[in-house]
């Protein structure tokens, strides 16, 4: 069955602000948005490709820093290390724009691959006139925000942050272990300067730093503060690790076919998106990397799978769609789960 949106008037002006039980959708270039929405736990941005694969978009991949520059500015401005980004695009598309993310402070943490399998190109391809191998992937890349420790002038890594407060203590960094209850876990993972480095969980931490304030240095003490009055505690420890919620058989390589059938949005026969994402791949990416209520981010709406996604999760949403028709195709479809809900709570 195919899912077709028919509006009845095109001119018609469908408000430029939708909002429904935590979800906004705006038309809007979402330049002007950012410093209006509740700060993101989960960014998920969809935007140009540089393939000119829908309006919009642009002719190559070589245009695509200039474009995604300020948005990536801004996502760093109103991020924190809670927040997980996930930038969909080309294997070359990403490739452009990752010196970018690092740039502006976003750590690399997965490549996901999108296989959409042999029927993607099904009756698209002349053998004899293409000189490479079918595409049917497209990457959904996992960047985490990288805290940072302020001391003095200096900037630190909360790698060398902790290195730095133990050494404070004067206490042998062996203690860590038997603090922790670990044979060597604490000396080899969670003050190593390697890339055996990880950070550690709350409960460790906090073992970690009620020892050092007990038995540290006086003159030293607070340790593991950030505001030298007192040290952090469980719940803003937390604020400094992203969330991440495995689920057992889910790798990095997604076997998921392009969008088809009810699922599809249609205006007649014509595919509204080109690109239309699935909603299971969106659920894996938030329910992974968000609680419930937490506040989702889909910055280049398009058809908004992402917070018709995070509104099924009960996450809330905010979106932005410059495009004035696929904003109102959004709308429409945003309202149609709304109301299904009331009919089948």
């Amino acid at each position: 069955m195919k899912t077709t949106l028919k509006i009845k008037n095109k001119k018609a002006d469908i408000q430029n602000y939708y909002r429904n039980r935590g979800i906004h959708l705006i038309n809007d270039d979402v330049l002007n948005q950012y410093d209006k929405w509740e700060n993101p736990v989960v960014i998920i941005s969809d935007g140009p490709y540089g393939i000119g694969g829908y309006k919009g978009d642009f002719k190559t991949f070589e245009e695509l820093p200039e474009f995604y520059e300020p948005h990536i500015k801004k996502w760093s401005e109103k991020s924190s290390p809670i927040t997980t980004l996930w930038f969909w695009n080309t294997e070359v598309g990403w490739a452009t724009i990752h010196p970018l993310l690092v740039k502006y402070g976003w750590k690399f943490v997965n490549c996901h691959v999108w296989n959409k399998g042999i029927g993607h190109i099904a009756g698209n391809v002349n053998g004899k006139s293409i000189r490479k191998f079918p595409i049917v992937t497209e990457v959904c890349v996992q960047y985490t925000k990288e805290p940072y420790f302020t001391i003095g002038e200096t900037k630190m890594t909360m790698r060398e942050w902790l290195k730095y407060e133990w050494s404070r203590t004067g206490l042998p960094f062996s203690k860590t272990n038997e603090v922790c209850g670990v044979k060597d876990a604490a000396t080899r993972k969670y003050f190593t300067q390697s890339w055996l480095w990880y950070i550690p969980p709350v409960d460790a931490f906090y073992k970690i730093q009620r020892y050092a304030n007990k038995y540290g240095d006086k003159n030293g003490r607070p340790f593991f503060s950030v505001d030298s009055k007192r040290p952090i505690n469980k719940k803003e420890w937390l604020k400094y690790r992203s969330i991440f919620n495995y689920k057992h058989g889910i790798t990095n390589v997604w076997h998921e076919p392009t969008v088809n059938g009810k699922e599809r949005l249609r205006n007649g026969y014509k595919s509204l998106h080109l690109n239309q994402k699935p909603i299971k791949l969106m659920d894996i990416i938030i329910s992974s990397s968000s609680n419930v209520g937490d506040i989702i981010w889909e910055p280049f709406g398009g058809l908004c799978s992402g917070i018709l996604s995070a509104a099924g999760l009960n996450r809330k949403g905010y979106a932005c769609e410059i495009e004035k028709e696929i904003y109102n195709f959004a709308v429409k479809r945003l309202t149609n789960y709304f109301n299904e809900l009331k009919l089948f709570p």
